[in-house]
């Protein structure tokens, strides 16, 4: 299905903004692959003049020489014989003679890739040519890493030119309803679980489907447009996508320490560091702590991309046997265990998205909490854990979700004060004094209590907070 282009309204504004402003702009606009870059300079391009550049991996004498032909062709004359870009940028800004126009080179990482002196390059180009002048530059790539290293970095020659950068984000739960306004908010809660909030794969599902059968022909059916999506995202990326995979394969195995990683992913232990440090970076792994700690030896790593979660659960593991048409197995995984995965994203969702829109508290700190303690009959050792907790000087809130219909909310708040018990959180005032809040999350309730500092949200409490005017606070009651 086609999808309108939503959501990138602050990004657009401050474009638009920058763009009103007489002199030279230049921005970087990053961010990783299938976000949307661009269709954001599309949008932002209608009806402005233009040259949009989209490198490839030709080499620069290649680009250089296509890029030639597209100036010629916005100038209606014959290009110019001149291969040096000072040059040729410098015959451009004779002819515009002081009229603005918009320079866009998109996946300018790939030029990046191939010649390491292409910032240097530019550099002089900005320096020497643009910037006494009314262009709008645009340099725009998917590769994070070649971007923040060949264009952002210290060490770029390229630093401190730029005006300004977006590191563009993923589509927030918030506009899922743009996307899919026939969608019930439950639906779009397992759409966001499986896809998180990349526009491109959002695209790839359907609202007339359900979300199971979506995956199914999406993601584990071999000519499903995602089925290969994992590999080529990994392989654009890095230089080792298979060491990756091993990776993300044992971290999806339940494998969330160090050591446990390495043992199950047969990497050295003392290599592991770099390897998780590339894919926290990349957006797609998380590395936590107790959100009231802030040292700790109780660190833990989990695959933070709902994509990546989805498919390292449901897909990797069964790629032999889906590669040959065998789904049995991958689509009983899916049937027997998708509603738990939802439960987790929907935790995941809370935290980052919902919660700062009850007004419960102001939150200064936001995360889960872990832990454990003796049982003082069976001297037992028992582990405990809060999906939520968070944190603002003298206030904490503790939350548990539950992604189930007719959940005893009276029940779930008895066993989540008795977790709270066992949270040592240092505040600013003495512990007696701090102030505790408990949000209930489920799909429905059946049984209620009316309690001071007590907030029940269900599904309905969470499509009315999303609305623009939705301010109300979760019901008491």
């Amino acid at each position: 299905m086609g999808l309108k282009f939503v959501n990138r309204k602050d990004e657009l504004a401050l474009l638009r903004k920058r763009y009103e402003r007489e002199g030279f702009e230049f921005f970087v606009i990053y961010g990783r692959r299938r976000i949307g870059k661009t269709e954001l300079i599309k949008n932002f391009l209608s009806e402005k003049p233009h040259i949009y550049h989209l490198c490839d991996k030709s080499g620069t004498e290649r680009n250089v020489s296509r890029l030639k032909r597209k100036i010629a062709e916005y100038l209606d004359e014959p290009p110019v014989e001149t291969n040096d870009l000072e040059e040729i940028f410098s015959h451009l800004v004779r002819r515009l003679d002081g009229k603005k126009m918009v320079m866009v080179f998109d996946e300018f990482s790939y030029l990046v890739e191939k010649d390491s002196t292409v910032p240097s390059l530019f550099q002089v180009v900005v320096d020497e040519v643009l910037r006494s002048t009314n262009t709008f530059l645009i340099l725009c790539g998917s590769s994070i890493s070649m971007m923040e290293k060949g264009v952002l970095s210290y060490k770029s020659p390229l630093y401190g030119r730029k005006t300004a950068h977006i590191k563009l984000a993923p589509i927030p739960f918030s506009s899922f309803h743009d996307f899919f306004p026939s969608n019930s908010i439950g639906k779009n809660v397992e759409f966001n679980s499986a896809l998180g909030g990349v526009p491109f794969h959002l695209e790839k599902f359907s609202d007339e489907k359900s979300t199971m059968d979506n995956i199914k022909d999406q993601i584990l059916d071999k000519s499903g447009p995602l089925y290969e999506e994992i590999d080529f995202m990994l392989k654009e990326e890095l230089r080792e996508p298979d060491v990756y995979k091993a990776v993300l394969s044992a971290i999806a195995s339940g494998n969330t320490k160090v050591v446990h990683i390495a043992n199950r992913s047969g990497i050295k232990a003392q290599d592991m560091d770099k390897y998780l440090k590339v894919l926290i970076r990349l957006g797609i792994v998380k590395k936590e702590i107790p959100v009231t700690e802030v040292k700790s030896k109780k660190t833990v790593y989990s695959i933070d991309d709902n994509f990546f979660s989805l498919c390292f659960l449901f897909s990797e593991p069964f790629k032999s046997d889906l590669e040959i048409g065998e789904k049995n197995a991958a689509r009983e995984k899916l049937k027997s265990d998708f509603s738990a995965f939802v439960g987790k994203k929907f935790e995941k969702l809370i935290r980052e998205e919902i919660l700062q829109k009850t007004g419960v508290i102001q939150a200064q700190k936001v995360g889960r909490w872990w832990g454990h303690y003796r049982d003082r009959e069976t001297n037992e050792r028992k582990e405990v854990e809060i999906d939520i907790v968070a944190l603002n000087d003298n206030e904490i809130l503790f939350g548990e979700c539950k992604w189930r219909d007719n959940v005893n909310g009276e029940r779930l708040l008895k066993r989540l004060k008795e977790k709270a018990k066992y949270v040592e959180w240092p505040c600013k005032r003495k512990m007696e004094s701090r102030e505790e809040f408990y949000l209930l999350l489920a799909k429905s309730f059946r049984r209620k209590i009316s309690e001071k500092n007590v907030y029940y949200l269900d599904l309905g409490d969470i499509e009315k907070l999303l609305r623009p005017e939705g301010k109300t606070q979760p019901s008491i009651e």
